[in-house]
């Protein structure tokens, strides 16, 4: 069925408002319907930049770019793709939690989102089926909303992740648009304040656990994996209790991944190697604490415990060099309450003397002197001076990466790091920020951001048509980007900026891509990977509409 004028003008693929030519206006019954002077892709981008400006804080700043991918998707992208560093914080982390948690009282739009109901099972095919709306959809973002960045459960409002997270797979890497669909399952809430609130837009109940959740979820995998047989299934900001069991599901079933526990893990593994490359230490020196052990804690630990074993180690090796420390302290192996995936890690009582006083992040360093401390804990400041420097005491270069956001929540800054250890250590920080000037020297902060990495390995995964996303492939998207960086360049940066995101997310891709074809695991033969990966790639362009 051929589009009205006004079908076109409010789809946001289509419309190009102030672009389309007067041949177009007049073939689709627009003429008189637009202001009759015809402008350029260049001219709309500089305009609204121009708007954008005007905007005086963040979170009106996001407001102003969300209308606008409401509208127009290639002018977004467009602008977006030439103010990557300085949008991203607006787009994403940290604006993005401020809209999220006021979402219900903000909402105007759905923004081409999926609201699917635990309380209503029957509707989802035809929902999923809806909204797609024809698309071939190769990518889906899905939350349930439980384990939002470092701010918790926010229930259905927790659909702007998916929909920020989306954004970010375009802009970085070039995933088409049309081809990706933002998706909530709303399982209900336990926070008191959106039950509460008569403009939250959720289920007002209680979260549902244990085995009707499963079913909610696995109904949702199960039909998504039907009506798109091509999908690349990403899980974004699930609770603690849920994300490993769902990700261990279907890991080796489908082509599916978790950012929380997959993607915070490679770019923390990355910052690690270059910080390595600075120092010159090697990996199977160095002595890992992790503060805070829930998923992402759990996840960035795995990773690097893998990547120990990779550079030579026994798993009995490497597992000595890992130590867990949480709300209660140092991790032991007797404690009933220990997750999955901390077990592994939990220490016996009989290797420390005074096992019972290491109940703190202090008590701990003290006792383990790592050479490593990475902080996924939320707790804000518990990097504290007298930590920094007993841990300065020991190793030459510490590795202290604060990667808890949004910025209220971060356990340090960088200048604090940097400052404490007279300029020794190697940082990495979880949200943007700015160089460190210290004693003549500026210092240059990486920030583990995980858009460094899971835009290419999307777009490395997509292209390569593979089964499954393996360990293989995310140990070289880490590998990818760990080698870049430049150890003879004083005060350098243990990660790559974010403001070439687009370039990396190249390597990042051709690296995942050739993983893929050399394990024989891509269901089409592909014998240039960069040329797919290059065909895959999606420009932000007017094209004509049909």
């Amino acid at each position: 069925m051929k589009e009205t004028a006004q079908q076109i003008l409010n789809d946001p693929f289509l419309n190009k408002g102030t672009a389309f030519t007067k041949a177009e206006r007049a073939q689709f019954g627009l003429t008189g319907m637009l202001p009759p002077h015809v402008q350029t892709l260049a001219d709309q981008v500089k305009q609204a930049y121009a708007q954008y400006q005007t905007e005086t804080t963040m979170l009106e700043q996001r407001i102003f770019l969300m209308t606008l991918f409401n509208e127009n998707r290639v002018l977004f992208y467009k602008l977006f793709s030439q103010h990557v560093a300085e949008f991203m914080p607006v787009v994403y982390d940290p604006t993005i939690a401020d809209t999220i948690e006021n979402y219900s009282a903000l909402y105007v739009n759905p923004q081409n989102a999926v609201f699917l109901s635990i309380d209503d099972l029957d509707s989802m095919k035809t929902t999923l089926t809806n909204a797609a709306d024809g698309r071939e959809i190769k990518l889906i973002v899905v939350t349930d909303g439980e384990g939002i960045l470092g701010i918790g459960d926010w229930g259905t409002q927790g659909v702007d992740i998916s929909v920020g997270k989306l954004m970010v797979y375009t802009a970085a890497a070039g995933i088409d648009p049309s081809q990706v669909l933002p998706v909530v399952l709303d399982a209900g809430t336990n926070r008191d304040s959106l039950l509460n609130d008569d403009l939250y837009l959720g289920n007002r109940h209680e979260r549902v656990r244990g085995d009707r959740y499963y079913d909610f979820v696995d109904q949702f995998v199960q039909t998504a994996e039907a009506l798109f047989p091509n999908l690349y299934l990403h899980f974004e900001d699930f609770g603690r209790s849920n994300a490993a069991n769902l990700l261990n599901k279907y890991k080796d079933q489908i082509v599916t991944f978790n950012d929380d526990i997959q993607g915070t893990g490679i770019i923390t593994l990355a910052g690690i190697m270059g910080a390595l490359n600075i120092s010159g230490a090697k990996m199977t020196d160095q002595v890992y604490m992790s503060f805070g052990a829930g998923t992402a804690g759990a996840g960035i630990t795995h990773r690097i415990f893998e990547e120990m074993q990779q550079a030579g180690l026994s798993e009995q090796e490497a597992r000595s060099r890992f130590y867990m420390v949480d709300k209660q302290g140092l991790l032991f192996d007797d404690d009933p309450e220990l997750t999955p995936e901390q077990k592994p890690f939990a220490r016996k009582r009989s290797e420390f003397a005074n096992a019972a006083e290491l109940t703190t992040l202090e008590a701990a360093v003290k006792a383990i002197h790592p050479t490593i401390l990475v902080g996924t804990s939320t707790q804000p400041g518990t990097f504290t001076e007298s930590i920094v420097k007993e841990m300065a005491a020991h190793t030459e270069r510490p590795i202290i990466f604060p990667l808890s956001n949004p910025t209220k929540l971060a356990e340090a800054t960088a200048e604090d790091l940097i400052k404490w250890t007279d300029g020794q250590a190697l940082v990495a920080t979880g949200i943007p920020a700015a160089p460190v000037d210290y004693h003549g020297v500026t210092y240059e902060i990486g920030q583990a951001n995980n858009a460094l990495v899971y835009p290419g390995l999307g777009l490395g995964t997509i292209a390569s048509t593979a089964k499954v996303l393996n360990d293989a492939m995310i140990s070289a998207a880490a590998h990818s980007l760990g080698g870049i960086v430049d150890p003879t360049e004083v005060g350098a940066a243990v990660l790559p900026p974010v403001t070439q995101l687009e370039v990396f997310s190249q390597t990042v891709a051709n690296a995942v891509a050739e993983s893929a074809v050399k394990q024989g695991i891509n269901k089409e033969p592909i014998t240039d990977i960069k040329q797919a990966v290059a065909h895959l790639k999606w420009v932000p362009e007017y094209k004509t509409v049909q």
